[in-house]
């Protein structure tokens, strides 16, 4: 027999031994925000110390070419730095989870690939990935090493940049860099066309289809686990809508206060590796 849910709203950090309770025997839909890759690297978005930040909208890249020179240029030197990055320990643990089968299947608001690399299979990519690049005019699709290549050669003088170039790296991969006059954008080798990476930008929607499989995965789960996510973006409180529409439990691990707070059966202060290790511990247990 599951253990009830608490009340949504529960202020305060509970005791793991509740969260672990309330999740244990339950299959686990689970969606994940910056804050799962931090210790991988990558910045959060809105987490406590985070700047505030502009970024480039789907209408400001598609507007002109100027714009799109200024996005690869930042996103090019921001790709420099996350290819570095690897999985960590939250999504190794995550991968585990679904490989033992606790996990239903994940959603993911990160575009940084690192779940696909830690080895989670059922994984929903809700605002795509960055290793991904595609024509806007025929449709063509290109790894992003191959983008970066073209870019490195049209781009030669870039290898003189050093990594303090490109410091403030974002969660979706852009980084802040002084503007480049000699930079030449990238283009499509079979049209000539816009290439656009594979991410939803801000100001775009969520494909329909896409977002269908994550709902598909909240509605065939007993719980949702929320890990890292501020859930300020509408797509993430969508998705804790049919949660509660269904009767599933919600708890939520991040660092700080969200937008999903007071959907939340258990809302747990915290940093997400260790407090997903922590949780582990006690699951076994009841295992």
């Amino acid at each position: 027999m599951h253990a009830p849910s608490p009340a949504p709203g529960t202020t305060g950090t509970p005791d793991l031994n509740t969260v672990a309770d309330l999740l244990h025997g339950r299959r686990l839909a689970v969606l994940t925000g910056a804050g799962v890759s931090t210790d991988s690297g990558i910045p959060d978005y809105r987490g406590p110390g985070a700047p505030v930040r502009t970024p480039m909208t789907g209408q400001q890249f598609l507007a002109s070419a100027e714009s799109r020179r200024r996005y690869w240029a930042g996103s090019h030197l921001g790709w420099r730095l996350m290819g570095r990055a690897r999985p960590n320990a939250a999504h190794a643990l995550l991968a585990e989870w679904e490989a033992r089968g606790r996990v239903h299947g994940a959603i993911t608001q990160n575009v940084d690939g690192l779940h696909r690399q830690a080895g989670t299979r059922k994984l929903v990519e809700l605002h795509g990935s960055l290793d991904r690049v595609y024509c806007l005019d025929c449709g063509q699709g290109f790894a992003r090493e191959a983008i970066a290549e073209q870019i490195n050669a049209a781009n030669p003088w870039l290898g003189e940049l050093g990594d303090h170039e490109a410091d403030r790296l974002n969660p979706d991969g852009d980084a802040e860099v002084p503007e480049l006059a000699r930079f030449l954008a990238p283009a499509c080798t079979l049209c000539g066309g816009i290439l656009k990476p594979d991410v939803v930008f801000f100001g775009e929607t969520v494909p329909v289809a896409r977002f269908a499989r994550a709902r598909d995965i909240v509605a065939g789960a007993e719980a949702l686990l929320v890990v890292g996510s501020s859930l300020t973006v509408n797509s993430g409180i969508r998705l804790l809508e049919q949660a509660r529409r269904d009767d599933s439990p919600i708890v939520i691990i991040n660092r700080g206060r969200t937008g999903g707070h007071t959907r939340a059966a258990l809302n747990v202060e915290g940093s997400a590796a260790p407090t997903l290790a922590a949780l582990d511990a006690l699951l076994r247990e009841r295992d």
